[in-house]
């Protein structure tokens, strides 16, 4: 997988990307490229960390260094997802990944990362981890954000390309996909 969150965007498709490209729903279709919540993604692992933790609890961290940590990815959780949803509503364009976008949003978070949204989910799951205690839940975050860049960017990338086509090339050259 190489490293994930310093991955440079690339402009140049995989014949992978290019098969996953064929089997994302045109624009035309009336519908996006995702065809369930990715959110579901983020709270089946924390889940998974909350039944491990009942069965092998995880040593318990020192308040000083939970409550900061919680409070800076709540944080930061708030301010991604907040102003991206906010973009998103200014635009008129669909937050929900399977009904389709009608506008390309490039500014605010979409300045320094094209996913502020999942990366605001993660930042989330790691408030909600730290401020109860779930450490055994961090083991599964790195599955969580490989499933959310492999099933859901994935295929929201080629759908985008088709549909703002050099505008988002464009985008995608200049911004990270994660951070």
């Amino acid at each position: 997988m190489g490293s994930l969150l310093a991955a440079r965007p690339t402009t140049r498709m995989t014949s992978d990307e290019r098969h996953r490209m064929d089997e994302t729903p045109a624009p035309s279709q009336g519908k996006g490229p995702v065809p369930f919540p990715p959110p579901a993604i983020y709270v089946t692992g924390l889940l998974l960390g909350i039944i491990v933790e009942s069965i092998e609890p995880s040593p318990a961290l020192h308040p000083a260094i939970t409550i900061p940590a919680a409070a800076i990815c709540l944080g930061l959780a708030i301010y991604l997802d907040g102003s991206a949803s906010k973009r998103f509503i200014r635009n008129k364009t669909a937050m929900i990944p399977w009904k389709p976008a009608s506008a390309l949003v490039t500014d605010g978070p979409y300045r320094f990362t094209r996913n502020p949204m999942y990366l605001g989910m993660v930042f989330l799951y790691s408030g909600l981890a730290f401020s109860f205690g779930l450490l055994w839940a961090f083991v599964f975050l790195p599955v969580v954000i490989l499933l959310i860049d492999r099933t859901v960017i994935a295929r929201e990338e080629p759908y985008l390309e088709r549909l703002f086509g050099e505008g988002y090339l464009n985008y995608k050259a200049r911004v990270r996909r994660w951070i």
